[in-house]
């Protein structure tokens, strides 16, 4: 699994990372993360409100910081 933040690097965009950490771990899942700055690749993904998180290229959610049990949930759903 890749999952991207994306985000400036404010804190809404570290709790982000944060709690899908937790819920990656939580779910034993293998993972592999990366951050995304640039706003030409923000845009590209439709995102308009950071954060924003994109799992195997499917954004999963922008614009608000989940807990890691709502992380959990969207990731068990794909």
């Amino acid at each position: 699994m890749h999952v991207k933040i994306l985000g400036s690097g404010c804190a809404n965009c570290v709790n982000l990372e944060k709690a899908t950490r937790r819920a990656v771990d939580e779910l034993g899942l293998d993972a592999t993360f990366e951050k995304v700055t640039d706003y030409a690749d923000i845009a590209a993904y439709g995102i308009m409100r950071t954060p924003g998180l994109v799992v195997d290229e499917q954004v999963l959610l922008s614009g608000r910081v989940p807990t890691a049990g709502q992380v959990k949930d969207l990731l068990s759903a794909r």
